[in-house]
């Protein structure tokens, strides 16, 4: 059993989490994709998104605008096409774009009248600036890859937020849909986890690549976990 009351603060990975970013992604590129008549399922898109991210992001840090055209780079290289300097921009230019969940926004009210709410995303300072006006809630921290100069599931990441939050680790509940980059990493610092299974009835891993490992709780969407709220203590999934 985990009391909800021991918590002071919740911390959220913010894209497929907050953000669905898999349809951002998959908006960015279908388009690149079609110029040069590359024909690829949803599924392909995104899993070969999620091993093209992680490979850019290991080693030394680069800014994540820089990520995403090498990603698009990477799948011209794979699939034999070369992509114009307008579509290697196409994913980061489509950030400002990305749009919560449906159930993000309200949910992120409710657990506000309760919890201070804190982000830890794999993303620029500017790129969060523009997501951040859609989630219609002030974050009392926010810690990006860019001030980190690392990306999750770098410990580093979360070292650096909970210095920055300056609470004891039981104090923090740690809110994200990647096993790969967040549960298995907080999980190894202690932290308490919520795993949102945004892909939950879909096949295949999307743009995340696969990982073991077992949240404190599961929770399909935000929504589940805000109505949790109203009751103090829940059992582990």
């Amino acid at each position: 059993m985990i009391d909800l009351n021991q918590y002071e603060i919740l911390t959220f990975d913010c894209y497929g989490t907050l953000i669905d970013w898999e349809k951002g992604v998959l908006d960015a590129l279908q388009p690149v994709f079609s110029s040069h008549q590359i024909q690829l399922s949803e599924n392909e898109i995104l899993e070969w998104f999620a091993r093209f991210e992680s490979d850019l992001e290991q080693g030394e840090y680069r800014k994540y605008k820089d990520v995403l055209r090498g990603v698009v780079q990477k799948f011209g290289e794979q699939f034999g096409f070369t992509p114009s300097a307008t579509q290697l921009n196409a994913l980061a230019d489509s950030i400002k774009d990305w749009q919560p969940f449906p159930d993000t926004v309200e949910a992120l009210k409710t657990l506000k009248q309760q919890f201070k709410l804190a982000i830890i995303s794999n993303v620029d300072d500017e790129l969060f600036a523009l997501t951040g006006k859609h989630l219609q809630v002030e974050f009392d921290e926010i810690v990006t890859a860019e001030q980190v100069k690392s990306y999750k599931p770098s410990l580093q990441n979360f070292r650096v937020a909970l210095e920055k939050i300056g609470l004891p680790s039981e104090k923090v509940l740690h809110v994200a849909c990647s096993v790969y980059h967040d549960i298995v990493p907080a999980n190894s610092l202690g932290l308490s986890t919520v795993w949102v299974n945004r892909r939950l009835g879909q096949e295949g891993s999307g743009a995340y690549l696969p990982a073991q490992g077992k949240a404190d709780l599961e929770v399909p969407d935000l929504k589940s976990l805000a109505a949790i709220v109203d009751n103090t203590v829940f059992s582990p999934k």
